[in-house]
């Protein structure tokens, strides 16, 4: 009888886990595209320069 109560649990929290890896996901890929498009500073160009 406690497995018909548990049954519709798991559904529900895989439902719930796979909205949270979406939004992490998605969180994720929003900050990775932010940092891609941040201007590097000169001061380090000027370092990155002296390397060559």
């Amino acid at each position: 009888m406690t497995s018909d109560k548990q049954a519709p649990d798991k559904p529900k929290k895989a439902a719930v886990a796979q909205s949270k890896n979406r939004d992490m996901g998605s969180a994720l890929r929003s900050v990775y595209q932010k940092t891609v498009e941040e201007a590097v500073p000169d001061d380090l160009l000027s370092l990155l320069g002296k390397l060559d």
